[in-house]
């Protein structure tokens, strides 16, 4: 069923969601706590043909004044991982990741990672005549994360700072180009890559395919 994951609406082919304003709480990494039970989620896509992957995974979205605020939901029927330190090369195992473009202009953009240990790889992309150059010496000052194991997968949370990402912080209406995607490598078959936004290929580099981020006070669509 292709866009089965996909929710909200549509431009140009490329979705978007809204992003509600939320109170200020510690992180949970808790699905069915109050704050994060009351927003719809978006889901995930398979990469390549945009159809309902194995297993599923629910993004939900929020901001403070000081933080865009994410949890997945991980359906996962073997959660593993090894590598425990910041700047580990997560995308070798499963992981979860973000990919921000607070301007828009698809020039640069921010990914940050988040494997089940709770270990980070935060890099930024830069546009160069050959490609995206990765500067894996960036470091996303002051972000938060929590990761808890859950019934039948495991659930991720983040706090990514916004003064990390951009000098001022956004307003009511501003829109970013976003992306949020999963690797599942299940046990005896191959990984799965899925997205909220599908690249059309088996990769996540693919500005051009992020979708739209609005930043609202009211509900999320």
């Amino acid at each position: 069923m292709p866009e089965a994951c996909v929710t909200g609406q549509i431009i140009g082919g490329l979705p978007l969601t809204s992003c509600s304003i939320l109170p200020g709480f510690d992180l949970t990494a808790d699905p069915k706590s109050p704050h994060w039970s009351s927003l719809a989620p978006v889901w995930l896509a398979e990469a390549i043909t945009g159809a309902a992957p194995e297993q599923r995974t629910a993004v939900r979205m929020g901001w403070t004044t000081s933080e865009l605020r994410l949890l997945f939901n991980v359906e996962d029927s073997h959660v593993w991982a090894t590598m425990a330190n910041r700047g580990d090369p997560l995308y070798k195992e499963e992981v979860v990741e973000v990919f921000l473009d607070p301007v828009g202009d698809l020039e640069s953009y921010f990914e940050i990672e988040l494997n089940p240990l709770n270990a980070v790889l935060d890099l930024v992309l830069r546009k160069t005549r050959s490609g995206y150059r990765k500067d894996f010496s960036w470091r996303c000052e002051g972000l938060r994360s929590r990761v808890c194991l859950s019934e039948g997968g495991w659930v991720a949370e983040l706090g990514i700072p916004f003064l990390s990402l951009m000098p001022e912080t956004p307003n009511p209406g501003d829109v970013w180009r976003v992306n949020f995607s999963r690797i599942d490598r299940p046990q005896n078959r191959d990984r799965e890559l899925s997205a909220w936004s599908p690249p059309r290929r088996p990769s996540f580099h693919t500005p051009e395919r992020f979708g739209f981020l609005e930043f609202q006070e009211g509900a999320a669509l």
